[in-house]
């Protein structure tokens, strides 16, 4: 089994990563991956801290921020039709 700190450590250089990102870039879809790499390191601490405790309240938190995350997308969409998403081809 892999130790929890590879996990941790893994989560830490995502999130520096996404930091960097953020702060460095100028176009709005790598802002927005950066924004991605954040919350999925979160996403990954929660998983992370909820397995080294034992139960499974971070993994339902990480569950429902997946879970925001699309219902956001298909709330500014109106559709779950991967072909009608051409907003970034103007």
């Amino acid at each position: 089994m892999v130790p929890y700190s590879h996990f941790i450590i893994v989560a830490f250089i995502l999130f520096a990563i996404g930091l960097v990102g953020l702060f460095t870039r100028r176009n709005t879809l790598l802002v927005l991956l950066s924004i991605e790499l954040l919350f999925n390191s979160v996403n990954l601490l929660f998983v992370t801290f909820s397995g080294m405790v034992g139960n499974l309240d971070g993994q339902i938190a990480a569950l429902f921020s997946m879970a925001i995350a699309a219902a956001e997308l298909f709330r500014s969409k109106k559709t779950v039709d991967v072909s009608h998403f051409n907003s970034l081809k103007e």
